[in-house]
């Protein structure tokens, strides 16, 4: 479907579905910590439920649960028809699960899933972390570019088809919300992309962005990625 109702039920669905699934690494995250010592998990499994819970959450529950309230509300508060570029709609959504199912496939391969909490500092992302960051990083890839191609469709929707009259100062305030988000989001989704881009290097080919003794810095991860991160949150 490219009806944009459609299309906001299914982000809404997928969210619900992600928060039940973020929200039962937090259980184990819990029942470990209700004693002191080692109870139920690995401390490596706990790291690995600290790091994608966290993901799961932003990137699965929180930001498609606003963007499907986004793909059902919009249009019908300025008055368009549907959204200015219903199929990018269906396709921003559609890449959404097949990421997720990556991100969760990396806990089971060999040396376990992405532990580097979910900030991903460097170089607990870089130099002590598994196999499976490959997967991690290409998830975020996915999920960066759905994020985008929300926000150029909220963008042109808002632009383009408001209806006769609706002048920027009647828009709701749920509307001229949406505008600025989108704005944000196109601004920082590169940037993250390009952080994990350099996580990728500097883990499988070699490359020191983040390694001091090859004159990287590990703190420039952290000025790139909350560059990213508070606009986001």
């Amino acid at each position: 479907s490219t009806n944009h109702k459609d299309i906001g039920s299914l982000y809404l669905w997928n969210s619900f579905i992600m928060f039940l699934t973020g929200g039962a690494m937090p259980m184990v995250i819990r029942a470990e910590l209700f004693q002191p010592g080692l109870q139920l998990v690995e401390p490596n499994f706990f790291n690995q439920m600290t790091t994608v819970h966290g993901l799961i959450m932003v990137f699965g529950a929180l930001m498609p649960a606003f963007t499907g309230l986004a793909n059902w509300l919009i249009p019908m508060m300025i008055g368009a028809p549907d959204m200015a570029l219903p199929r990018m709609n269906n396709w921003s959504f559609c890449i959404l699960p097949f990421a997720f199912t990556m991100l969760l496939s990396s806990l089971f391969m060999e040396g376990g899933g992405p532990n580097f909490g979910w900030t991903f500092y460097a170089p607990l992302s870089t130099t002590y972390s598994p196999d499976s960051t490959a997967l991690f990083v290409f998830a975020i890839h996915i999920m960066g570019i759905s994020s985008m191609m929300g926000a150029i469709n909220v963008i042109v929707t808002i632009v383009n088809l408001r209806a006769p009259g609706m002048t920027w100062m009647k828009l709701p305030l749920f509307v001229w919300t949406w505008l600025i988000t989108a704005f944000l989001l196109i601004a920082v989704m590169p940037v993250l992309a390009g952080a994990v881009t350099l996580v990728l290097t500097d883990q499988f080919f070699g490359t020191s962005f983040f390694d001091t003794a090859g004159g990287g810095d590990p703190v420039m991860f952290q000025h790139i990625f909350w560059f990213f991160g508070h606009p986001e949150v």
